[in-house]
C-alpha cells in the first residue's frame, strides 16, 4: 500500500536577502538556506565550531508575510551548540545584541514558520549596494585647518604649561600659515578638548616640542599629533532605511578617496520607517537597540573607508550626516513617536552639531564633530536637503521635478522662485521585498529584463553575469531571484506586449508563460532550469500589485506638487538614489511613476543625497546655506490633500488610468478610460482629474 502521509512543510523568509522557501519539517535550517540559493559561510563542516553560519531569529508576528515566528520552531540548542555560545556571549553583549536570538543554523531543525536575519559576517554573498557618488564641482571651504607648530621647550624660567605655550603658538602662526579659505583662529575663544588635552604633554615631547594642531572654526583643537602631519580627513554619510553609505573624503582637496556601503541593520527591526517606529514603542530598550545597530553600523564603515586606503579611522574628526526624518531620530537616540502619527512633528528641524564620543561613535577620532543637515518637514528629511544641496533646483530658471526614490521617497520641484516637496511611502517592493522571489540587489539576481513582442517569451540578465539568458555566449546565468530593477523591468514589459492590461491584471493572451496555479494566473519568467535552486521563478498578480502600489504614491505626490506650483509639467526630472539612478527612464514611464515627459529630459543623477553630504562637509557656507533654504521650501503633507484617495486609484493603473501619455503613444498599448473610473467622477473623468 502506497504511503500517503505527507510531511509538514514551513514557510522561512531570509533576511536581508528576501528570499522565501517552503521546507519539510526537520530539515536543517542551514541546508534549507543553501537549497534555496541563499549563500551562507561554513567552514566547520557542521561541527558547531567555526560559527560561521550563525544565523538570528526574529521573534513575533509578521502579517505581510503571514509568519509567526519564534525560537521555538528550532529543535533544542545542542551540547556543542551551547558551548560555543557560551564563549561568544560577551562579544554578542558588547555589540548590543541579544545572545538568546541566536542559532548556528547548521545545528538547528525547522519545526515552524520562521523569519531569519543572516548577519553580515555569515552571508556568503553580499548585497550589491549602487549609491556611487557624483562628485560635482564644490568650493573647498572647510571647517577644519591644520596648523603645524615648533615650541619653545619650558624652563624653570618660563614654566608654562602645555597648553598655554601651544596656543600662543598657534595664535602666532595663524596669520602666516592662513590661506583664503581658511578660518582665522579666535584669541579670546580658542580652547581644547578634553581628550585632546588629555594626551597633549605625551603628543608633544613625542614630538620633540614639533606638533600638528587641527582646528576647528577658529575655536577649537580637536587633535594635536607629534611633528609634521598632513591628512585632513572627513566622512560623509547617507543613513538610508535600507542602506548605508559612507564617503572618506580629503578635505584639503574635496577628493573622495573611498567609499564603503552596506545594508542598514535596521532591516532585522523592520522594513520601513512605520514598522521601526512601532518596534521603539512596542518593545523595551527597543529605541537603544535600534540605536545600537546604525552606531555600529558606522563604526564598522568609518574602518572599512579608511582601511581601503590604508589610513586609521581616527584621523576622521567632522562627519556630515543625512538620513530620512526617523532615520536621523534613531542614529541620535531621538524618540520618533510623535512622527508616527499626525501631525508628525520632528523633535527638530534645525542642523545639529555632536561630538562622536557623545553619540558612542568608537572608530573615528572622539573629538570629531558629527554634523546633520536640518530636516525639511516630518518625513522630508536631511536627506532631502542633501539632494537640494547637491542637484541645486534653486539656481534653475526651469521646473525641475527631482524624485529620491526608496522605501520613503522624497520629492522635489521648483527653481530659483519656488521650491516645494513633499514625501510618500512606497514600501520595500522596490528593493524586492514583498515579492514573491523577490530579492536584494545580489549576486544572482534578475536586474534586467525584457519580452519579444511576437513570441511572448522572456530573457533576463543577472547581477555578476555580463550574458542574457537568450544568449548562446556558452555562458548560463542563473537566476536566484529578482531584485527592484528587475521587477520594475518585467512588469513594465509584462505591460509593454500587452500580457499585463493598464489594469494590471493578466489579459488573455496565447503565451507559452502563462501558466494557471492555484492562486492564479502567473507568467514564468525563469524555468526550473534556469534558477539556482531549481523552481521556476514567476511573476504573480500579487507582485503586480505590489508594484502598483509601489507607483502610484510616487505619481500622486508628483501631480500635487505640479498642482501647487501652476505647472503643467515640469522640464526636467531628475531621478536621485542609489535605486532611482539606475531605472530605465522608459520602464519607469511605462508604469507611471514619473509624469509623462519626453524620455531625453528624463534621467538618473546617482546618490544626491550622499553628495550634498559630501558637499555640506567641504563647504561650511553650504551648511548656512542649507537652514537658509529650510525657511524658504514649501511642504504638502500629502494624506490631508484632497481626493488623496481618488488620486491614488487613479495611479494604480499603467501608466495611468485617465492621465493622457502622449510620448507613450508608438510605445504602449492603446488605453481606454476605466469604467470603473467614469462610474466614480463621471464621463468627464479626463477632463476632471487628467
Amino acid at each position: 500500500m502506497m504511503n500517503t502521509t505527507r510531511t509538514k512543510k514551513y514557510k522561512i523568509l531570509f533576511q536581508p536577502s528576501g528570499v522565501r522557501l517552503e521546507v519539510e519539517e526537520g530539515e536543517n535550517l542551514l541546508e534549507a538556506a543553501r537549497n534555496g540559493g541563499v549563500s551562507v559561510q561554513t567552514i566547520c563542516g557542521g561541527h558547531a565550531t567555526c560559527g560561521k553560519c550563525a544565523m538570528v531569529i526574529q521573534e513575533g508576528d509578521f502579517p505581510k508575510d503571514n509568519i509567526h515566528s519564534s525560537l521555538k520552531h528550532l529543535s533544542p540548542v545542542s551540547e556543542s551548540e551551547k558551548k560555543y555560545w557560551e564563549k561568544q556571549r560577551n562579544s554578542i553583549l558588547a555589540r548590543g545584541e541579544d545572545p538568546e536570538s541566536y542559532r548556528l543554523s547548521c545545528q538547528a531543525q525547522v519545526y515552524g514558520d520562521l523569519v531569519v536575519m543572516i548577519p553580515e559576517r555569515s552571508r556568503g554573498v553580499q548585497q550589491i549596494i549602487r549609491k556611487d557618488v557624483q562628485e560635482r564641482a564644490v568650493e573647498i571651504l572647510p571647517i577644519m585647518r591644520k596648523i603645524y607648530v615648533e615650541l619653545d621647550e619650558p624652563s624653570l624660567a618660563n614654566p608654562r604649561g602645555d597648553w598655554e605655550r601651544l596656543k600662543d603658538a598657534l595664535l602666532a602662526a595663524d596669520e602666516k600659515t592662513r590661506g583664503p579659505q581658511d578660518i582665522a583662529l579666535d584669541a579670546k575663544l580658542l580652547t581644547i578638548d578634553y581628550t585632546a588635552l588629555k594626551s597633549l604633554q605625551k603628543i608633544i615631547r613625542e614630538g620633540k616640542w614639533r606638533v600638528t594642531a587641527t582646528i576647528r572654526g577658529g575655536v577649537e583643537v580637536l587633535r594635536v599629533e607629534p611633528g609634521y602631519a598632513e591628512n585632513l580627513l572627513g566622512m560623509a554619510v547617507d543613513i538610508g532605511t535600507t542602506t548605508i553609505v559612507a564617503y572618506l573624503c580629503d578635505l584639503y582637496t574635496g577628493e573622495v578617496i573611498s567609499a564603503a556601503s552596506m545594508m542598514n541593520p535596521q532591516v532585522a527591526y523592520g522594513e520601513d520607517v512605520m514598522s521601526r517606529i512601532s518596534y521603539t514603542n512596542s518593545k523595551e530598550g527597543g529605541l537603544q537597540t535600534l540605536q545600537n545597530a546604525v552606531i555600529n553600523a558606522l563604526d564598522k564603515l568609518a574602518r572599512q573607508v579608511c582601511g581601503k586606503a590604508h589610513l586609521k579611522s581616527d584621523q576622521v574628526v567632522e562627519m556630515v550626516v543625512v538620513g530620512n526624518s526617523v532615520m536621523l531620530h534613531l542614529f541620535l537616540g531621538l524618540n520618533p513617536q510623535a512622527l508616527g502619527a499626525a501631525p508628525y512633528v520632528p523633535a527638530m528641524h534645525t542642523s545639529l552639531e555632536i561630538k562622536a564620543r557623545d553619540l558612542g561613535l568608537r572608530a573615528i577620532n572622539s573629538a570629531a564633530y558629527i554634523y546633520t543637515l536640518p530636516m525639511i518637514a516630518s518625513f522630508v528629511g536631511a536627506d532631502a536637503m542633501g539632494v537640494i544641496l547637491a542637484e541645486a533646483p534653486y539656481e534653475q530658471d526651469e521646473y525641475w521635478l527631482i524624485i529620491d526614490v526608496g522605501t520613503n521617497a522624497e520629492l522635489v520641484l521648483g527653481n530659483r522662485k519656488r521650491m516645494i516637496v513633499t514625501s510618500t511611502p512606497t514600501g520595500p517592493a522596490f528593493e524586492g521585498a514583498q515579492i514573491k522571489y523577490g530579492m536584494r540587489a545580489a549576486k544572482g539576481a534578475i536586474e534586467r529584463v525584457r519580452i519579444d513582442p511576437h513570441t511572448l517569451t522572456p530573457s533576463f540578465k543577472v547581477i555578476g553575469s555580463d550574458a542574457w539568458s537568450d544568449e548562446n555566449t556558452g555562458e548560463m546565468p542563473l537566476a536566484s531571484g529578482i531584485c527592484g530593477t528587475g521587477i520594475i523591468d518585467a512588469v513594465a514589459e509584462l505591460y509593454r506586449t500587452g500580457i499585463v492590461r493598464s489594469d494590471g491584471r493578466f489579459a488573455n493572451v496565447d503565451s507559452p508563460n502563462l501558466r494557471e496555479k492555484e492562486a492564479g494566473i502567473e507568467y514564468i519568467l525563469a524555468e526550473e532550469n534556469q534558477t539556482t535552486f531549481g523552481e521556476a521563478i514567476p511573476i504573480t498578480q500579487d507582485d503586480i500589485r505590489q508594484i502598483q502600489l509601489a507607483k502610484a504614491p510616487l505619481y500622486v505626490a508628483a501631480k500635487y506638487l505640479l498642482n501647487a506650483s501652476g505647472v503643467k509639467r515640469p522640464e526636467r526630472v531628475l531621478l536621485a538614489g542609489g535605486f532611482g539612478s539606475i531605472i530605465d527612464p522608459l520602464k519607469a514611464m511605462l508604469l507611471g511613476m514619473v509624469p509623462d515627459m519626453p524620455l531625453d529630459r528624463v534621467y538618473g543623477v546617482g546618490n544626491s543625497a550622499g553628495e550634498g553630504a559630501r558637499m555640506a562637509l567641504l563647504n561650511r557656507d553650504l551648511r548656512r546655506l542649507a537652514m537658509d533654504l529650510m525657511g524658504r521650501i514649501e511642504f504638502i503633507e500629502l494624506p490631508v490633500q484632497p481626493e488623496f484617495q481618488e488620486r491614488f486609484m487613479l495611479a494604480l493603473n499603467f501608466p495611468h488610468m485617465v492621465d493622457p501619455y502622449p510620448h507613450l503613444e508608438d510605445i504602449a498599448p492603446p488605453r481606454e478610460v476605466d469604467p470603473v473610473a467614469i462610474s466614480l467622477f463621471g464621463e468627464n473623468v479626463r477632463e476632471t482629474h487628467g
